[in-house]
């Protein structure tokens, strides 16, 4: 292939501002001769829920580089730079920036491979995918074993609340056009006001904050047992509940397991957790129920989001998945007495007619 210059009309490659699309062409070519890239195989690698976009292009030498694309108006890149940094320190395999323009948000970084963790599962052959989440509980453990404080912002109460309140405004109020009545919002407070005391409870450490199988990339080498998964889109990393990245992993925003799988993966980590030493309760039923009250928040959170992207920003495909949330949700309130009255409430607002059979227990 031919050593040429990208066009900003290259039908490969969409760009809605024109001015941005020469401010592209230019850095590429500066980039290109210093790292020795091939523009003209320049071609869309993935996007995101974000403005963020992702390009591959091929080096001279034979391998990839991948070039992020993210509006500075829109998209603020140093955390990610910042975040790469302290993952890479604590022997996370994540992506190195290689190149970055600041001013104009363009990012040249190492190539992690084209599979995600995602394309190895099937959800019908969980012990097929065991070996992968294996690999993800280790480069789990490895992060939070890292953790230390003031490096990663606070996952606090006001952040936890700020991400759960995206639930009435967005998904109940915007999409479903729910209006609550003082009763429900009586409720849905006391649901809240519970939820953040009981994720405050758990120990803090290191947030990937999305740490799921989209997320998650498999080694370029498929024979090599050993080598770690590699770890992207971590520029929202924070520092809050050690249950919060085990929930996101097996209560996946794109993939349900059955619940003994799901189980069976948490115990797993519970288990390295407390070999590794991490600030761990030694009974696993508390930490069960912290994971899970934790899940409830994110599935909260996550059901606003994919409305928001689907309202605002003009994405539909991400409003598909929001029953898997609204699924998670009612099957975690419906397991803990406390949260019975926001299992009523999210019927109400599903619009589910609640089962009122009388079974006599044996």
């Amino acid at each position: 292939m031919t050593d040429s210059p990208i066009s900003p009309n290259s039908a490969t490659i969409e760009w809605t501002d024109s001015a941005r699309a020469a401010l592209f062409a230019q850095w590429l070519a500066q980039v290109s001769a210093q790292h020795g890239l091939v523009p003209a195989s320049l071609c869309v690698a993935s996007a995101d829920a974000s403005f963020r976009r992702y390009f591959r292009v091929q080096t001279q030498a034979g391998s990839s580089c991948i070039i992020m694309d993210a509006p500075p108006e829109k998209e603020n890149s140093e955390p990610f730079v910042r975040i790469a940094a302290l993952f890479a320190a604590a022997g996370l395999q994540v992506p190195q920036v290689l190149a970055w323009d600041e001013s104009n948000g363009f990012m040249l970084l190492s190539d992690l491979g084209q599979h995600t963790m995602m394309t190895a599962l099937d959800p019908n052959q969980p012990q097929a995918a065991l070996p992968y989440y294996q690999k993800a509980i280790h480069s789990l453990v490895q992060l939070q074993l890292a953790s230390q404080e003031q490096q990663l912002p606070a996952y606090d109460e006001a952040l936890l609340r700020r991400e759960m309140q995206l639930f009435p405004d967005w998904y109940c109020a915007q999409y479903r056009g729910f209006a609550f009545n003082p009763k429900q919002q009586a409720t849905l407070d006391r649901a809240f006001d519970a939820i953040v005391a009981e994720n405050l409870k758990a120990p803090r450490v290191y947030v990937h904050r999305d740490f799921m199988p989209r997320n998650l990339m498999l080694p370029t080498d498929l024979a090599d047992q050993t080598a770690p998964l590699g770890v992207l889109d971590f520029q929202d990393a924070v520092y809050g509940p050690i249950t919060y990245d085990i929930a996101s992993l097996m209560r996946d925003a794109f993939l349900t397991w059955e619940e003994d799988f799901v189980l069976d993966v948490t115990i797993r980590y519970w288990q390295a957790a407390r070999a590794a030493g991490l600030p761990i309760t030694a009974d696993f039923g508390e930490f069960w129920r912290a994971v899970e009250w934790m899940g409830l928040q994110r599935h909260l959170k996550v059901a606003g989001i994919f409305a928001r992207i689907t309202l605002r920003d003009g994405k539909p495909k991400y409003l598909a998945d929001t029953p898997r949330f609204i699924h998670y949700i009612r099957h975690t309130c419906n397991r803990y007495i406390e949260l019975k009255p926001l299992l009523r409430l999210v019927d109400e607002i599903e619009g589910i007619k609640p089962d009122n059979t009388f079974v006599m227990g044996r």
